[in-house]
């Protein structure tokens, strides 16, 4: 296993081919340490004794002991431990802990490669073996840049007008493949080891050149990263841990880039790429069910915080706000937990978690963003919106006028009064506030998209069978 110090000095030594407002950019550039930070305690709680259960695994390739992040789940208790995971480390970093992308995307190629082979005769799950244990023996960090472009969303990819609106084969070699496109939303990646590329969307046959799936570097020749940074607002005085964390986005262009075969796990077996792309769905569905319970555990804490702050921790209002957020929280939890129990094998020996629970959790908990924000503002009160910079804090002019009169309950200090209302309005007002919520809703699938999965694969006919019985309707 790596350390953070080795995942910084590789990724320091990339080429540089991130562009941020215009400017390229190192990936040593501070605007990108917030995010970079993050990832770094993925290597940091992995080599901590205290959390080792919880952050390592076995390599059911090798025997040795592997970040918990990049494992291929060989039993409903590795997807559960995962799901603890995730709600740890989000809960330690403030939000998003973003290393899951690329193992949810190892996770889905391990089942689809070994489908693909069993019938079509393929190759792909042996050099995705070999692929998985380069990855797990450097301790890699791996983006998965799925979601295309996409151009005019009434058309399938071979109608597109240009045909880079998703990313395909544009040349076959004896050595590999040449890849042009462009794909969308791509968080960490700046930040990343590989860039972990899959299909979007199911295909026909005449899409076939669209169905690709394989991995390179993510500063590979041929591509180009234009990101977008999005770190809580800088603190003067009053650090605080949430204000170290944040993360960048990145629409990727591949533009003619090489990919050797032993890196391709796809190439035109259209029949797969719808399998590829809800599996892929699936397992970072389910990696939210730990994730979204961490955002609400924070806000649920602040509000009640700020409650507290305020005088009013006993009204009943509060009381009301605090029980619909653990409602929110643990609905989702529980959701996944029973999607990790009622996991089933596939060929590969990969678990995967039960669609209809992962679907389940993630719709709850999207549809649920803004309530959640909103249960905060109603108790935090307008102060986060019109909050004084901090600099006025420290100015001997008005430093005395802001102690007295943001005091609220007696017997809390001004300082924190002072940081409850600052942290809160980074959760609220920032720009990376509004980030955030917005990712909340779409990040991993929108709603809509988990009531399509949750409709398609849940058994209707079933409940009409019922219904019928009940009814007494014989046919």
């Amino acid at each position: 296993m790596r350390t953070a110090e080795e995942y910084m000095e590789k990724l320091f030594k990339m080429r540089k081919n991130v562009y941020y407002n215009g400017e390229l950019i190192g990936r040593d550039d501070p605007r990108l340490r917030p995010g970079i930070n993050v990832i770094c305690e993925t290597f940091n709680y992995a080599a901590n004794p205290q959390y080792e259960e919880l952050l390592t695994a076995t390599s059911h390739l090798t025997g040795k002991k592997i970040n918990r992040f990049t494992h291929i789940h060989q039993s409903p208790e590795d997807l559960l431990k995962k799901q603890e995971m995730t709600r740890f480390m989000c809960q330690r970093v403030g939000g998003c802990v973003q290393r899951c992308m690329g193992i949810d995307a190892l996770n889905a190629l391990s089942v689809v490669t070994k489908d693909m082979d069993d019938a079509l005769g393929t190759n792909y799950h042996e050099r995705f073996l070999n692929y998985l244990k380069y990855y797990q023996e450097n301790d890699l960090v791996g983006n998965c840049a799925q979601t295309d472009v996409k151009g005019d969303r009434s058309l399938r990819p071979h109608q597109q007008a240009d045909p880079d609106l998703y990313l395909r084969v544009v040349e076959k070699r004896k050595d590999g493949i040449v890849v042009s496109g462009a794909k969308a939303h791509n968080t960490i990646a700046p930040y990343a080891d590989e860039i972990i590329v899959l299909p979007t969307r199911m295909m026909t046959e005449k899409d076939k050149d669209w169905a690709v799936a394989f991995a390179v570097p993510a500063d590979a020749e041929g591509i180009t990263q234009i990101i977008r940074i999005s770190n809580p607002r800088p603190r003067q005085k009053l650090d605080a841990p949430y204000a170290n964390y944040g993360s960048a986005d990145s629409l990727t262009v591949f533009d003619r880039v090489f990919v050797p075969w032993e890196r391709v796990f796809m190439c035109g077996e259209w029949q797969y790429a719808g399998q590829l792309a809800l599996l892929f769905a699936t397992y970072h569905r389910h990696s939210y069910t730990g994730c979204k319970p961490a955002v609400t555990d924070i806000i649920m804490g602040t509000a009640a915080l700020v409650a507290e702050y305020n005088g009013v921790e006993k009204a009943s209002h509060v009381r009301d706000a605090l029980a619909e957020l653990i409602a929110v929280a643990e609905l989702v939890y529980g959701a996944g937990i029973a999607a990790g129990v009622k996991a089933k094998r596939a060929a590969s020996g990969t678990y995967i978690p039960e669609v209809v629970y992962a679907n389940v959790a993630r719709y709850h908990a999207g549809v649920n963003v803004y309530r959640e924000f909103e249960l905060l503002a109603e108790l935090a009160g307008g102060l986060p919106a019109t909050l004084p910079p901090e600099g006025d804090f420290y100015n001997e002019e008005t430093k005395g006028y802001l102690e007295k009169y943001l005091m609220r309950k007696a017997g809390i200090s001004a300082e924190n009064q002072h940081r409850c209302f600052r942290f809160i309005s980074d959760l609220l007002v920032s720009a990376q506030a509004g980030v955030k919520q917005v990712a909340g809703v779409h990040g991993g699938g929108s709603p809509i998209m988990e009531k399509i999965t949750i409709y398609g694969q849940y058994n209707i006919e079933e409940k009409k069978k019922l219904a019928k019985y009940l009814a007494g309707i014989k046919e």
